[in-house]
């Protein structure tokens, strides 16, 4: 169900009580679609996320050969792939509101023999391209950026036969990183990464899932792929994805009384260090290990934490929460001192320029936040009051602010709520479930 367009919430003064089904990670998703389209028979794929993002890039798939046959459920279905023999798109490929799903198509496109043409809307449109286009071009890649702002999509991609390199990221990027092994997967040749810190490394679990030659450092810092691979299908069920739980470790931990159960969410080491700064804050977390080969995941459970205190957050840590950041500096505006968070530029290009819209809306909240150019810095202790807020069409803003106004004086309202269908569809049903039952234990499915 998409979201609507304006959301209020006021302070839960019985608390957020019971247990929620998170949805399916988005990030792996994305490279499920990917993968699955391009391999060789039909596999099933459960707890998909069926938001607009990973719809769009499964759509983009569709486009290029693959099919899909309804399961018992949105989220469940078969996917047959094209036995590594794609078709040209008979139209630009729309890619909505995601930087994931334009990325990491382009790398693939790249490498196949015809042309094409990704497009998204205003926000996608806006967000750097370069740090792809570059190394796609080093191999060979014809592509250009054809947006109104320099080195933004739309991108047109005329694809063929690439050479396999080695490349040096100059930014810690899941995305860049994934898009250059994607490419390589289908180029002839070892074609290696090497990052500067650690990234989500959902990418390399995937190919090691359908047996794609592919080798990691014991640091995780170099990675190497070998080409031209052939797919072969095989059933997979995503985890809960870790960035959609967070809101809610957030608010059971800010909002008294609280007591949730987060089912099935993905413990992937690379993904889920918010759990490590909640933690040090003073968050009252503990996990529940179900699954560990492959994507590993658990149940979470998160209880009101009193006693949240600031903290230090930046470093090799900052690749690993990048999403979380908006929702954490939520959580640091309820604890007693100053968190500070740096080496987070990269804020600044998301769907909006996180940084600064996180600030100011915590500024308007009353909290005390200064905004740096890499990061910001908030002294907690204040009481926040609800008024009506801009979530500037970024999806982790509106959710974000949504958790503040959970335990804020008055009535919270986010304006511009509509983008949350691009990454947690059912956040709205699950938000009106805890506030509306906050003594009754309910199981919360998506």
């Amino acid at each position: 169900m998409a979201a609507s367009d304006t959301i209020s919430v006021s302070r839960a003064i019985c608390g957020l009580r019971g247990a929620v089904c998170i949805p399916g990670d988005k990030s792996i998703s994305h490279r499920v679609a990917i993968l699955g389209a391009l391999a060789r028979g039909s596999m099933q794929v459960k707890n998909f996320l069926c938001s607009e993002d990973c719809l769009n890039t499964l759509r983009a798939m569709e486009q290029i050969g693959a099919r899909i046959t309804p399961g018992d459920a949105p989220e469940n279905f078969t996917l047959t792939g094209c036995s590594m023999q794609p078709n040209a798109p008979q139209k630009d490929i729309d890619c909505g509101n995601s930087g994931t799903g334009m990325r990491l198509m382009a790398g693939v496109l790249a490498a196949l023999p015809f042309e094409s043409r990704l497009f998204g809307d205003r926000s996608l449109s806006s967000r750097p391209m370069k740090r792809i286009l570059d190394p796609l071009s080093i191999m060979g890649a014809r592509l250009e950026a054809c947006g109104e702002k320099p080195g933004c999509a739309p991108l047109h991609i005329c694809g063929g036969t690439l050479q396999p390199i080695r490349y040096t990221l100059p930014m810690a990027s899941a995305q860049v990183k994934s898009a250059v092994l994607l490419a390589g997967m289908l180029t002839r040749g070892t074609t290696a990464v090497h990052q500067p810190a650690v990234t989500r490394d959902h990418t390399e679990r995937l190919f090691a899932h359908f047996g794609i030659p592919c080798s990691v450092s014991e640091d995780g810092l170099d990675i190497e792929v070998t080409g031209p691979v052939d797919i072969t299908a095989k059933d997979i069920t995503i985890p809960g994805d870790i960035s959609s739980a967070a809101f809610w470790l957030v608010a059971a931990s800010i909002v008294p009384g609280s007591e949730l159960t987060l089912r099935n969410v993905g413990l992937n080491p690379t993904r889920c260090g918010i759990l490590a700064v909640l933690e040090r804050m003073g968050a009252d977390i503990s996990v529940h290990r179900i699954h560990e080969e492959g994507e590993p995941y658990g149940d979470i459970t998160v209880r009101y934490a009193p006693q949240l205190h600031g903290t230090e957050i930046g470093g090799a840590e900052i690749p690993n929460i990048i999403d979380e950041i908006p929702v954490l500096a939520v959580a640091a505006a309820f604890a007693q001192g100053t968190t500070t968070i740096r080496d987070a530029a990269e804020l600044r290009v998301k769907e909006s320029d996180r940084i600064a819209t996180t600030v100011g809306n915590l500024r308007a909240m009353g909290a005390a936040a200064e905004e740096h150019d890499d990061g910001m810095c908030i002294t907690g202790g204040s009481s926040l009051h609800g008024t009506t807020l801009q979530s500037f069409d970024d999806h982790r803003i509106a959710m974000s602010f949504l958790m503040a106004g959970l335990n804020a004086e008055g009535a919270t309202t986010l304006q511009g709520c509509r983008n949350i269908a691009t990454s947690y569809p059912s956040f709205e049903d699950t938000l009106n479930e805890l506030a509306r039952y906050p003594r009754r234990h309910r199981e919360l499915i998506p």
